[in-house]
């Protein structure tokens, strides 16, 4: 399907600090009104990431469950809960996540450099949640930090069987410090390697920071859909910090219109996706 565009907005993350991008939202609140002001732009998948009392990221089952609540009592969006929390936290925390019962949850299909860290992703721990989520009824989205780690999906696909509802689904994480460019050249080679996967595999592409704009220009150009928010970037434009996800939604949705790819509803987003 590429006639609309799947829109999902990334609105926190685990990486920036709140005292240092205060527009970023952190508080259940704060998260339940973005999740609404970009359902009401175009967005149709919201990825999770929660924060404690004193903004920093966390994986609280309670908080957890209390969020995947809210949003599901709010909105329409498809619920995407992200199992690789902050680089620090321990496998079994991170396992853990799909006891929420989320719509959809992240997969990585790899170890990779992340800045000065290192985010991991051993291949015991990448099949335990494949097969999880196949049991439970949750579906996942694959992220793909660098090119081989599409070989690791399409040996995991493969060895354990599609996902659950059967659609494989991937998103090209693209310009982390450590993983593959934010580059149009890039997410053309990306694109190709898809045909190694199941017949009717979809992407969508996340420009980090500074690639923003060519990844998601890119990514509607070669058939693909889009994550925008302020996990991904905190720079509306050059000296211009983001106000708010909104903005940046809005800004996806322009560019899906101009490309004659208006955005999907969350009806559209869930038969596409096999939710």
């Amino acid at each position: 399907m590429t006639t609309g565009t799947l829109i999902t907005v990334a609105p926190t993350g685990a990486e920036s600090a709140k005292s240092e991008v205060p527009a970023l939202p952190v508080t259940l609140d704060e998260l339940v009104l973005t999740a609404k002001e970009c359902e009401a732009l175009g967005a149709s998948v919201i990825h999770v990431h929660v924060r404690d009392d004193e903004a920093r990221p966390t994986l609280d089952q309670g908080r957890l469950r209390a969020t995947v609540a809210a949003l599901r009592e709010n909105t329409d969006l498809i619920v995407q809960l992200s199992t690789g929390g902050a680089v620090t936290d321990p496998e079994a925390d991170r396992l853990a996540v799909l006891d929420a019962g989320p719509d959809m949850a992240s997969c990585t299909m790899g170890t990779v450099n992340f800045g000065n860290d290192v985010f991991l992703n051993r291949w015991e721990f990448i099949v335990d949640l494949h097969t999880r989520m196949q049991e439970r009824g949750i579906v996942p989205e694959y992220e793909i930090f660098d090119l081989g780690q599409l070989t690791a999906l399409q040996r995991l696909l493969g060895t354990y069987g599609l996902p659950h509802g059967g659609h494989v689904h991937v998103d090209f994480v693209m310009g982390v410090p450590g993983g593959m460019p934010g580059t149009t050249a890039t997410l053309v080679a990306a694109r190709q390697l898809l045909r190694d996967l199941p017949e009717g595999t979809t992407f969508s592409a996340t420009g980090i920071g500074r690639s923003t704009i060519p990844v998601l220009l890119a990514a509607l150009s070669t058939g693909g859909h889009l994550r925008v928010g302020m996990e991904d970037t905190v720079t509306y434009a050059k000296g211009r910090p983001v106000e708010s996800n909104m903005q940046l939604v809005a800004r996806a949705v322009g560019f899906a219109q101009l490309a004659q790819r208006p955005p999907l509803n969350t009806g559209q987003a869930r038969e596409l996706l096999g939710v």
